[in-house]
């Protein structure tokens, strides 16, 4: 088996994937009509995708090794894999409080309107064995977004999740346009993922560290814990009077909105943007991640699919969406290495009914972005209702 979809076999995703999935050749359609566009900028990535990797793999180890530390980790991550087995996200994603109250704050501007949106976040981690840490943290704790509202009336509202690192509102608003949806009667709201930005502690070496420096359960409990924050801001939104709420978000911010769609059935559309969802998989096509991890694999007598199990509770590819597959759109990078087209299959196949688009470029540089945002503005449209 290849890239068999989760749907295909009796079985979990996460063991019905080749082992050697992440060894597997790729490419796409586009490979044959634009070969140096796609492949001058996947050899550019490889490199790029190298400076990633040692940041991941550096950040990881300063926590890892520390004496005892790794083996700890391991039986902590054992607690997750029978939830993800179960494949039922009311029993992993455990909705917010309702009532949270969201501060606001205007922000000074000229043409966009901005509120600066915070809350203490009420998310406890799902294993014990994480909340000592999750508890010490002072920053991390404070959910925040930037909120583009026009303020006139309740507007169909796009809610954007970057991706690792990549927090800086600006650097997010200009990828994706968001001032053209703002113009065209949209709201948005830019959501902070946790150990990002103003919620990365002090002392961290960079924004996101914490994602992958905090340890192997805080890893799967990140993902947890972004899913809790979004919906307290779709209560919010709701509260607000907004009916029509979709999400987008890129790579890690992808990965995170497909998660979404499989837990909260209020939103209307849903476009993943170069999601990585099987992140295991994505870690050993990298280096030096690859040879960190499979020596840590190794060193526990652990196999890629069990890995992989250990790490699913958080994938969209384990649960069921709540939307309709026309609801959503799927956007991948034909030169992508960091994450790989294989990637992007398989979360189409996992959405029945879901729209793939392709686009000749890599993990950052969209060439033809401007042709998926049209189909992302069709697919809002459809969805949003009077703008």
């Amino acid at each position: 088996m290849s890239e068999q979809g989760p749907g295909d076999s009796q079985g979990p995703w996460w063991e019905r994937l080749s082992e050697d999935f992440w060894r597997q050749a790729d490419g796409t359609e586009l490979d044959a009509r634009h070969p140096l566009k796609i492949h001058g900028t996947a050899a550019v990535e490889r490199v790029m995708r190298t400076a990633l990797s040692t940041t991941v793999a550096a950040s990881a180890l300063a926590t890892l090794s520390r004496r005892g530390r790794l083996q700890r980790e391991f039986e902590a991550l054992r607690f997750y894999e029978p939830l993800a087995r179960a494949a039922d996200a009311s029993r992993v994603f455990l909705p917010p409080p309702k009532g949270i109250v969201v501060a606001e704050r205007e922000l000074s501007g000229k043409d966009i309107r901005r509120l600066q949106l915070r809350f203490a976040s009420s998310f406890k981690p799902l294993n014990p064995f994480a909340r000592p840490q999750f508890e010490a943290m002072q920053r991390n704790t404070c959910a925040h977004a930037q909120y583009w509202c026009h303020g006139d009336r309740p507007r169909p509202t796009l809610i954007v999740i970057h991706g690792f690192a990549a927090d800086p509102h600006w650097l997010n608003a200009h990828a994706l346009s968001l001032a053209g949806f703002y113009r065209r009667g949209y709201d948005i709201l830019l959501f902070t993922y946790p150990h990002h930005g103003l919620r990365a502690e002090r002392g961290n070496w960079f924004s996101g560290q914490g994602l992958f420096g905090s340890g192997l359960a805080a890893f799967n409990e990140a993902p947890l814990h972004a899913i809790h924050d979004l919906r307290v801001f779709i209560d919010y939104l709701q509260r607000r009077g907004v009916e029509q709420i979709g999400v987008t978000g890129i790579s890690l911010g992808g990965y995170t909105a497909a998660a979404l769609a499989a837990v909260d059935e209020r939103l209307a559309w849903c476009v993943p943007i170069v999601p990585a969802v099987s992140p295991v998989d994505a870690f050993l096509e990298w280096q030096p991640t690859g040879l960190l991890l499979s020596r840590l694999m190794r060193s526990q007598g652990i196999g890629v699919a069990e890995m992989r199990g250990l790490l699913a509770v958080h994938n969209p590819l384990t649960y069921a969406p709540c939307l309709d597959g026309e609801r959503m759109l799927i956007i991948g990078g034909a030169g992508d290495r960091v994450t790989l087209p294989r990637h992007v299959r398989l979360l189409h196949r996992h959405w029945p009914g879901s729209e793939l688009h392709w686009f000749a470029g890599n993990h950052i540089l969209h060439l033809g972005r401007g042709e998926y945002l049209t189909r992302m503005g069709q697919l809002m449209d459809r969805y949003a209702g009077s703008l």
